[in-house]
């Protein structure tokens, strides 16, 4: 089979089988409170998910026929000593407009539908004007509408003051009606400002030959911001399309310079942080519609940030650029985010109470048909995740991908993602075809304690050539929810980026070698480099947060010779 046509029968295949995906998580999302094992849900807190249960329950309770009373003793479940006996007696033996349930209960604690109070008040109000009509002097007496006098009389200030209430309620609900953003869209967002520093060194770079050749191009202090803005507009109860609005400025860079043949491969991607995503404006960052198809099976389709992290749910509750860890290697496994999917479909299917499966088919670049683009052709992922809650207080997911990249860059932009040196010649690296396997473990020990871990394996190929290149990469954390104050945030996080740890590619593809010595010897990097980052998020109110944060790099680059950098910084959120 043709990989055209591969790829074509597996997109096939998703559609008919059906997505189901939680709501769209843009680069900086806040996802505080996230419950893994809970059922799917689309993440609208407005939005009606129907119950099968209660509405089967529903729909008997208020099928079955009610039949007229005459004395009060024939409801079984009405006792004199309920606070209501004396008003149900009046209604029954004085007007007889209560109606009582073929099995001979009032069922006075159940909720009463706006039909059954129509139909109540209708049947007392016929039983009245039916007594005013034939003058009954013993049921309706001038005494009783003495008594309504007064009792009118003295609480006319009450009856005025709420009139006066019910008037301003009217008048603020009208205001509100006009002046809302919209009766079907909800628009939410956040804002990040993030101050960082870092110390200055020198590396060994190219060529890597054990000499300290290259200063390192900027340790100025620098700003980096982020604005996401999103709409969520529901379509009925059970579907809505999410658009999303970003616009970013600032960076980390500049660093290591690697020279123009490498294109920066080996240590561009040390020091990025999780809402570092710099634009000229505001572009389009989510465009995808969401359908609940039944209660535990639902679709995700779309032309922007159809991709895993915004498809798969993450075991780490805490996972967020905005409220989270800071860098974009502790935010999840990098395998989650190759590919950096734009265009595709997505499912997440909850098959039992405590296990789901999420599936997704992404391009990166799905609305351009050209060589090595498109939907079919180009960057391309596929993956797939079995998410587990074992117990209330354990998540663990297992998740496969397979990724084809037109140039040889995964695209997770941490560590070694370009896998394939650029050729001098031609000025293009080589494509690779990536598998990918890792898990992720996520234990709440206390609600004050929770412990993490995640790895991840990938090996590659140029299609039709021998040889493959692997990767490895992992990650210990602990989070302390609620530390010295409830609604703060502690995190520590010690991890080693992908590492290219065997490349047997030939001459000219292989990356370590192009670097040591471009003899084509196999092997792999000759360090490794270990991120120490720990953070403390001040919760200052329930939208706005300040987070200072320490990131301590040893041997950047996956290279001894390099000097450790340290990064200091200081991230402000605000959400709405």
């Amino acid at each position: 089979m043709s990989r055209s046509n591969g790829k074509t029968w597996i997109a096939v295949w998703l559609i008919v089988v059906g997505f189901n995906t939680v709501v769209s998580k843009a680069i900086a999302q806040d996802s505080r409170g996230t419950n893994t094992n809970a059922s799917i849900d689309l993440n609208l807190n407005y939005l009606p998910i129907s119950s099968t249960y209660f509405g089967e329950q529903y729909l008997q309770d208020n099928t079955e026929p009610m039949a007229q009373v005459t004395s009060v003793s024939q409801l079984k479940d009405v006792q004199p000593t309920d606070w209501a006996f004396q008003a149900l007696q009046s209604l029954v033996e004085r007007y007889g407009c209560i109606a009582g349930y073929p099995d001979e209960q009032y069922r006075g604690n159940r909720a009463i539908s706006r039909y059954e109070f129509a139909a109540g008040v209708n049947a007392c109000l016929d039983r009245v004007n039916e007594l005013i009509a034939t003058a009954t002097a013993d049921l309706v007496t001038k005494q009783d509408l003495v008594t309504l006098q007064r009792l009118q009389t003295e609480f006319a200030a009450e009856l005025t003051t709420l009139r006066g209430r019910v008037d301003s309620l009217e008048t603020r609900t009208a205001e509100i009606a006009t002046n809302q953003f919209s009766a079907t869209t909800k628009l939410t967002g956040l804002h990040i400002i993030g101050v960082q520093g870092r110390t200055s060194n020198r590396g060994d770079v190219n060529p890597r030959d054990s000499i300290q050749d290259t200063q390192d191009g900027g340790t100025n202090t620098d700003v980096i911001s982020l604005t996401q803005l999103y709409l969520t507009s529901q379509f009925s109860p059970r579907s809505y399309l999410f658009t999303g609005l970003l616009a970013g400025k600032g960076g980390t860079a500049p660093r290591f310079d690697n020279n123009d043949v490498t294109r920066d491969r080996v240590s561009r991607n040390d020091v990025i942080m999780g809402y570092e995503f710099p634009t000229d404006n505001f572009i389009i960052s989510d465009l995808n519609y969401h359908w609940l198809v039944t209660d535990n099976l639902a679709v995700m389709v779309g032309t922007e940030n159809v991709s895993m992290p915004s498809a798969f749910r993450g075991p780490n509750r805490v996972e967020s650029a905005a409220t989270g860890p800071l860098s974009y290697f502790a935010q999840r496994n990098p395998i989650l985010n190759m590919g950096y999917g734009h265009g595709g479909i997505a499912i997440d299917w909850q098959f039992a109470k405590r296990a789901s499966l999420q599936a997704i088919y992404t391009s990166y670049k799905p609305g351009n048909p050209g060589q090595r683009s498109g939907l079919f052709d180009g960057n391309t992922t596929t993956g797939v995740q079995l998410l587990l809650t074992p117990t209330d207080t354990v998540d663990v997911s297992l998740y496969y991908v397979n990724n084809y990249s037109s140039d040889g860059c995964l695209l997770t932009f941490v560590g070694d993602e370009c896998l394939t040196a650029v050729n001098s010649s031609t000025g293009k690296s080589a494509p690779l075809q990536t598998n990918a396997v890792g898990a992720t473990v996520n234990w709440q020990i206390s609600p004050n304690l929770t412990l993490g871990a995640w790895g991840g394996y990938t090996k590659s190929y140029i299609p039709g050539q021998s040889g493959n290149v692997e990767t490895t990469n992992y990650m210990v954390f602990v989070n302390f929810p609620d530390l010295f104050a409830k609604g703060n945030l502690g995190g520590i996080y010690i991890g080693q980026p992908p590492k290219i740890t065997s490349s047997t590619l030939n001459v000219g593809n292989n990356v370590p070698d192009f670097i040591n010595t471009g003899l084509g010897r196999a092997g792999g990097q000759p360090g490794t480099t270990t991120q120490i980052e720990a953070f403390y998020r001040f919760q200052l109110t329930d939208n706005i947060s300040i987070t200072p944060a320490v990131i301590h790099i040893l041997e950047p680059g996956h290279t001894p010779n390099n000097d450790p950098v340290t990064i200091g910084i200081l991230r402000s959120t605000f959400t709405f």
